[in-house]
């Protein structure tokens, strides 16, 4: 029996991710896989990634019982609120867990790319506090629509360097980052944010981000969730919290970006409206056209605005582990503001997508 928890030895979850780089990184990819391998049966790793999670994140974070916002959409809704992580995100997790193994690989050199910015400011927020060299890739459009996160990032140590190529988001951003690592792997660890890239990264992310599904079991005791759901650009946070209940018989639902409508081809809905194709170094579904050229995704959030997705998630759709819905920039945007005003908690555009699908489901 196939294990559906880990990757085969190729790296490739089903038909999904593998290892699609350059020559020159496929020595660093297959260190990076052997030293994680290493680092996550370590105790002294383990011990030191956990109390970080604890004492600096400030890890578990609370999952909240939404009684205004269940009341209005005639359901019982819990929150969890990885917003109160040092940073405001989930992020953190991963970039702890990345840093640490960069200090442990002696790279004294960390990069990153940023959608949003919660990734930068995350990884920038990781190499202050392990005395680590950064520099984050962030698209020009994304650093005008999140200039507040580009402030936080410099006032942490880290250089922020605008990349003007393509149409200035996410996935240019993260063709900038590869980049820079073909020509610095020697002396650099390259963070990717999501469980996406070639392998080991989808597997890596994902168990650094598993805490979160690890927590909501414990947190949830006997109570048993008709549904999980989360929202899905690259798909870190829906993993996180997905994978802890692979078996569990529990419906997951991710919710991708429909941006302004899918018929208008402006959206980021690569599982939904996709193809299989390789996209930064792993075979998954993507946005491309008949010659196999990156169609453009488009998302009033950033950090869903992304043409690709992680592999994990591609191999989960086609063996019906878990199932892939999408809602519009306007949805998004009526849901952010309905959280907003029935919970006091103002949400990422990115979290909104799943709060917008549960309530046009109520409707």
């Amino acid at each position: 029996m196939t294990d559906i928890t880990m990757p085969d030895r190729s790296g490739r979850f089903g038909d999904f991710g593998g290892r699609y780089a350059p020559e020159t990184l496929m020595t660093a990819l297959a260190e990076l896989e052997e030293a994680f391998a290493e680092a996550w049966v370590d105790p002294l790793f383990l011990s030191e990634y956990h109390r970080l999670l604890r004492e600096f994140v400030g890890r578990p974070s609370p999952l909240y019982q939404a009684n205004r916002l269940s009341e209005q959409l005639g359901m019982r809704i819990l929150l969890k609120r990885e917003d109160l992580n040092h940073t405001g995100a989930h992020k953190i997790n991963n970039t702890i867990g990345q840093g640490l193994l960069a200090r442990r690989m002696g790279k004294e050199r960390i990069i990153a790319e940023t959608g949003a910015g919660q990734h930068g400011v995350a990884s920038a927020t990781a190499a202050a506090a392990l005395g680590l060299e950064c520099q984050v890739y962030m698209g020009a459009k994304d650093m005008e629509r999140q200039s507040l996160n580009v402030v936080r990032m410099q006032l942490l140590g880290t250089e922020v360097i605008p990349v003007t190529s393509g149409a200035g988001t996410l996935k240019d951003a993260v063709s900038e980052a590869m980049r820079d690592w073909v020509g610095s792997v020697e002396t650099t660890h390259y963070i990717i944010g999501s469980v996406v890239g070639p392998h080991p990264f989808p597997l890596m992310v994902r168990e650094f981000q598993k805490v979160i599904g690890e927590e909501v079991a414990d947190q949830l005791g006997d109570l048993r969730p008709d549904l999980i759901v989360a929202c899905v650009g690259g798909g870190s946070n829906a993993m996180g919290i997905f994978f802890p209940f692979l078996e569990a018989g529990i419906e997951l639902v991710g919710v991708e970006a429909a941006g302004e409508g899918i018929e208008s081809g402006k959206h980021g809905a690569s599982l939904g409206h996709g193809t299989p194709g390789v996209l930064h170094g792993a075979r998954t579904y993507m946005l491309q056209d008949d010659q196999g050229q990156v169609h453009e995704a488009h998302s009033i959030s950033a950090g869903l605005d992304y043409p690709g997705v992680g592999p994990e998630h591609a191999y989960f759709q086609d063996s019906g582990l878990a199932r892939y819905e999408s809602v519009s920039d306007t949805e998004a945007v009526e849901a952010f503001h309905l959280l907003s005003r029935t919970e006091g908690i103002i949400p990422a555009l990115e979290s909104a997508h799943a709060i917008a699908w549960l309530q046009r489901e109520a409707a």
